[in-house]
């Protein structure tokens, strides 16, 4: 009976590590990098998503998707710490950024074809037990992102109607913050949810309509901020600027990492491929046109308050409006009111469309049920996916005050980038039988040279997170400079001892070098984050395999398979990289 239990247990190991280190292969539409699917007035006779997303959406879905609480909050909060060096701290963040930006970039270009982003990324190149845990990280912060979101959005709403005597008089569960009940494990908003429930069925209505809606949107919050660094150059007075740093450098380095994640619109331009009309080149061009967009108008405006006020005078909900204010501009300070309420908005927007897609993607692979799949005929919209995540957030937002819980959200986003910028680097190592000298393994029996890259990296992610660690707590200066030769040392193997290959589209550029310092970096933001953050990523990672173990990998439907790296990307023409 023991032996017998035993043998069921190797056997069902068996079966989980065949199923998680599955990769996705590539389907026909694939060939050349290119879509080959017929189309009727752009929409896939396939019973695809419909192509309807020009270079003009792009750019304007992804400042969507920064553009929001970061502009009109987040510069005042970091500037009081960090004083006018703020422009510092954005720039450094932008800077940062570049590096992910150009990651998600290049794969856009190589997977043109299909949604999924990250998800699909790493499940072409690592495995799908790796792609499932990016997903389930990437929707808890998506998921929580978007209630909060919503929550503050829903105040915002009700405080600018406040101004009118009607409407002081709300009761607590309509107006701002919520009726708490049972000491604040529930806290009731009808708002928030109304508001969810009107942006569900905007996006339900068409990729299109709900395009021209972030358009429209977008583009009134950016002439917004535009008018605000027009106008407010005129009141700036340059003695504010003095002290720059007055705190020294470390509120600015610590601000950096906080407004980092007001850069985040990768992912949301990647999962758009589907929907987008020319995806090879119109995605690259997406995402870094909208990082620098961002970049420049969170510098420019971070310029202009930090001159308009004392630094000190800065903080609070709505530091740009009480700027303003103070100099007795307050037609400016409602315009600004206008702009935030868009801003939020179409962040709201981006995030429900892009969990929307997710979840397309893996009900097409069978790792969660196929009803997510199910494509609308009419509006070419997965409808199904796009209610329940609205369904999702409007119970958060409606019953929850998830506002607190914003200190272990960004786990997501910085672990699917860091996967992002490995998929980078494994996706042009050349493969053991391309080598140009004709090895084919490592002289360590059983040690590939794809092994040996991974492992580089880990090792790379590990010294960078015990860095972020060392900053952090205050540790002696000697063991940051170990940690960082180290990491030097274990870039060594993947300069010398591979060999890479460049795709004939867009490229990233300085590869291996480049991803691998932003994985370095990345992993150091993750030693900024709160302890409940690490014990969140643990506690999810857990219940990821265990839904992966008991449903996904029996119900994984896509053409995979074992031991084949990146069969999707290299069906694209590549050349080989001068050595």
């Amino acid at each position: 009976m023991a032996a017998s239990q035993r043998l069921g247990v190797r056997s069902w190991w068996s079966q989980f590590s065949s199923s998680a280190t599955r990769i996705k292969s590539a389907p026909p539409l694939f060939g050349n990098g290119t879509t080959h699917s017929k189309r009727l007035g752009g929409i896939s006779s396939d019973g695809g998503l419909s192509r309807k997303l020009g270079l003009a959406d792009l750019i304007l879905l992804g400042i969507g998707a920064s553009i929001g609480a970061g502009i009109f909050v987040v510069t005042g909060t970091v500037a009081h710490d960090a004083g006018p060096a703020v422009v510092v701290s954005f720039a450094l963040a932008a800077t940062a950024c570049v590096p992910n930006a150009l990651s998600y970039a290049e794969l856009s270009s190589r997977f043109p074809a299909l949604v999924g982003g990250a998800y699909m990324y790493s499940y072409s190149t690592f495995n799908e037990l790796t792609a499932f845990l990016v997903f389930c990280h990437l929707m808890l912060d998506y998921h929580i992102g978007a209630a909060s979101i919503t929550r503050s959005l829903a105040s915002y709403l009700v405080t600018s109607l406040q101004i009118f005597p009607i409407v002081k008089a709300l009761p607590p569960w309509v107006g701002p913050g919520g009726l708490e009940l049972f000491g604040g494990a529930l806290s009731i908003n009808v708002i928030a949810p109304l508001l969810l429930v009107g942006l569900t069925i905007i996006l339900c209505q068409g990729v299109k309509e709900s395009s021209v809606v972030n358009d429209v949107m977008t583009i009134a919050k950016v002439s917004i901020v535009l008018m605000v660094i027009a106008v407010g150059s005129f009141e700036v007075d340059t003695s504010n600027w003095t002290p720059f740093t007055p705190n020294g450098l470390t509120p600015v380095i610590t601000g950096a990492t906080v407004v980092f994640f007001a850069y985040v619109g990768f992912d949301a331009v990647a999962n758009s491929a589907e929907e987008c009309k020319n995806p090879q080149r119109d995605l690259p061009i997406g995402i870094l046109v909208s990082l620098f967009v961002c970049a420049g108008l969170y510098v420019a405006v971070c310029f202009v308050v930090t001159g308009m006020v004392p630094y000190i005078n800065l903080g609070g909900d709505a530091p740009l409006a009480n700027a303003f204010m103070d100099k007795g501009l307050n037609f400016v300070s409602i315009l600004i009111s206008v702009g935030a309420v868009c801003g939020l908005t179409t962040t709201v927007l981006v995030g429900l469309y892009v969990q929307s897609r997710l979840y397309l993607g893996l009900g097409r692979d069978g790792l969660l049920p196929a009803f997510f799949a199910k494509i609308d005929a009419h509006h070419q919209t997965p409808v199904t996916a796009q209610v329940w995540v609205g369904s999702v957030a409007a119970i958060l937002a409606g019953f929850f005050n998830v506002s607190h819980l914003s200190h272990i959200l960004s786990v997501g986003c910085l672990a699917s980038y860091s996967i992002v910028c490995a998929c980078v680097v494994m996706l042009r190592i050349n493969t053991e039988n391309q080598w140009q000298d004709g090895e084919d393994q490592l002289p360590q029996k059983g040690l590939t040279r794809w092994n040996e890259a991974v492992l580089c990296m880990l090792g790379i992610s590990l010294c960078g997170f015990l860095v972020g660690l060392c900053y952090r707590t205050g540790g002696p200066v000697t063991y940051e400079i170990v940690l960082l030769v180290i990491m030097g040392l274990l870039l060594i193997p993947l300069l010398t001892r591979q060999e890479y290959r460049r795709p004939s589209g867009f490229a990233c550029p300085w590869v291996p070098l480049l991803p691998v310092l932003s994985i370095g970096f990345n992993m150091f933001l993750f030693a900024q984050l709160h302890w409940e953050a690490w014990v969140r990523f643990g506690v999810v990672t857990a219940i990821a395999v265990l839904v992966y173990a008991f449903y996904g990998q029996y119900n994984a439907t896509t053409n995979a398979s074992s031991g084949e790296h990146s069969p999707l990307y290299h069906q694209a023409s590549v050349e080989d990289l001068d050595t």
